[in-house]
């Protein structure tokens, strides 16, 4: 199944309004004509079958009828953040020489000079400039090419298959029973709070239109707005990525999220303690989730069911694999660890055994084809999964490892800090040490704000009585605010740089 025919599970209503973005409705018959225009361009242009098609656009209708418009033109569809620079888009072109470009009139001089060029104008899409007939063609079974986070590297490339998208999205269905309605009951629309450059603000779009909802798009995250939309459209459950669950629950004007019941945590790590924060500010129930881009989606999860029976018990594991997912922990050598003990997390799935990886992914396959995520992690008695940090994360000091995330646990229990990071910065006699980049706040009544060296004191003296004294952080930093990429990963490698350039031996 191609993902395009997702349009036909919204029914047979052209005057159904299936998308709403700010103060716009867009019906299936507005949806459905906008991306054949698109199509019809494109091809006018010259896109050929498996050609890659840039995308800046902002959230909103035109953006979800031009990923349907360039699927239906036989195109691969390359989401392009507006809010990168000339820079940062060159890197994109260079590693994958885009067709063609699509955006809009103020944006068509950031299109890379060798792609043709759709500009949206005035609700219509106008030809340029023809497609590059050297573009890097993709197989024509590929859908999209999305960028890896790029925390500790340069973002990569990864190619997402129709097919496998579908397979995977159906698993998620099914263990959310997301299907069960009645047939003569339109379901709740899919709030979508993050931006659809991302493969999280897609997969969200599409798994809406699976179900045949309509969805809501923010054009940006905004805590009071999104309370207003949850209100508006009587959202029950929706998706929030965990840099959005701390802005809901620091901003002291969002008095409940009524009637939500349901949040699933998406893009990044969740901590417990951050967990435990939002649950006990709104009292809803937080079903966590983990995927990756490069498998196509998530194949973790919580349910209903799941938080049902075990309540707050597991709050802070990702949950139980879905439907035709398997689950190993190995070790640095391959060896699979005892039950209970961390390593990193190898899967298999269906799309995975029928098909196998794409050659960008088949280097991460053990002998024995599992695929190694380089998240590090163990599964409980029960089956939950419980995610610690990533292998490139892992801090050496001096032959003994650290599992930053342990570390960031323990901090974030002490008065004081808001927000932290521990990554491992070079040290000439051990290799790596950890340091502690931390965010203050939470003064005295007076004001105040907290001192750092009362704060790292109490760092020193917590993590002491927790951790093993290899795993205490080495120095504690101070800084206004973590580096964060657009879906609230913590920006290591920005971190680490820090560190090597204060020049400074840690304490």
């Amino acid at each position: 199944m191609r993902l395009d025919e997702l349009l036909a599970g919204l029914g047979d209503e052209p005057d159904r309004v299936v998308v709403h973005a700010g103060d716009r409705e867009w019906t299936l018959g507005d949806l459905d004509a906008h991306a054949d225009a698109l199509a019809a361009v494109l091809h006018q242009g010259g896109l050929r079958p498996g050609d890659p098609v840039a995308v800046l656009l902002p959230n909103g209708g035109d953006l979800i009828a031009a990923l349907f418009g360039v699927w239906r033109a036989g195109g691969v569809y390359v989401p392009v953040n507006p809010r990168l620079t000339r820079t940062e888009i060159e890197r994109v072109a260079e590693r994958l020489r885009p067709a063609m470009g699509v955006t809009v009139a103020a944006d068509a001089d950031r299109v890379p000079e060798a792609a043709g060029v759709v500009v949206l104008d005035a609700d219509a899409w106008r030809l340029e400039r023809d497609a590059d007939p050297d573009a890097g063609r993709l197989g024509t079974d590929v859908a999209l090419v999305q960028f890896t986070s790029g925390t500790t590297g340069p973002p990569e490339p990864v190619p997402l298959v129709h097919d496998n998208v579908v397979a995977l999205m159906d698993g998620v269905i099914t263990k959310l029973g997301a299907s069960s309605r009645a047939p003569d009951k339109a379901p709740m629309p899919n709030l979508i709070p993050v931006s659809l450059s991302l493969w999280a603000g897609i997969y969200n779009v599409l798994f809406a239109f699976r179900v045949g909802a309509a969805v809501v798009v923010m054009e940006r995250f905004e805590p009071r707005a999104f309370v207003e939309l949850v209100r508006r459209f009587a959202i029950r459950s929706t998706v929030l990525p965990p840099a959005a669950m701390s802005m809901l629950a620091d901003d002291e004007g969002v008095e409940d999220l009524a009637p939500l019941r349901y949040v699933r945590s998406i893009t990044a790590p969740l901590s417990p303690t951050e967990a435990r924060r939002f649950v006990g500010r709104f009292g809803v129930s937080l079903l966590n989730s983990y995927g990756q881009t490069e498998l196509g989606g998530e194949i973790v999860g919580w349910n209903a069911a799941d938080s049902r029976a075990f309540g707050s018990a597991k709050l802070g594991s990702v949950g139980r694999p879905h439907d035709g997912v398997r689950i190993r922990i190995l070790d640095g050598a391959g060896a699979e660890v005892p039950a209970g003990e961390a390593g990193e997390i190898c899967v298999r799935t269906r799309t995975l055994d029928d098909a196998g990886p794409s050659p960008e992914l088949a280097g991460r396959l053990t002998a024995d084809g599992w695929f190694r995520t380089g998240d590090l992690g163990w599964v409980d008695a029960e089956g939950f999964v419980w995610i610690e940090g990533r292998v490139s994360d892992m801090i050496n000091r001096g032959g003994l490892k650290v599992a930053p995330g342990e570390v960031e646990e323990v901090v974030r229990t002490v008065p004081g800090v808001v927000d932290v990071a521990v990554v491992g910065v070079p040290d000439a006699r051990l290799g790596e040490v950890p340091w502690a980049f931390v965010v203050l706040g939470g003064g005295d009544e007076g004001g105040a704000p907290p001192s750092l060296d009362g704060v790292a004191g109490a760092i020193d003296e917590r993590c002491r009585r927790d951790l093993a004294p290899y795993k205490v952080p080495a120095r504690v930093v101070a800084v206004e605010a973590l580096p964060r990429n657009e879906i609230g990963k913590i920006l290591r490698r920005d971190l680490v740089a820090r560190g090597v350039a204060t020049h400074e031996a840690p304490r």
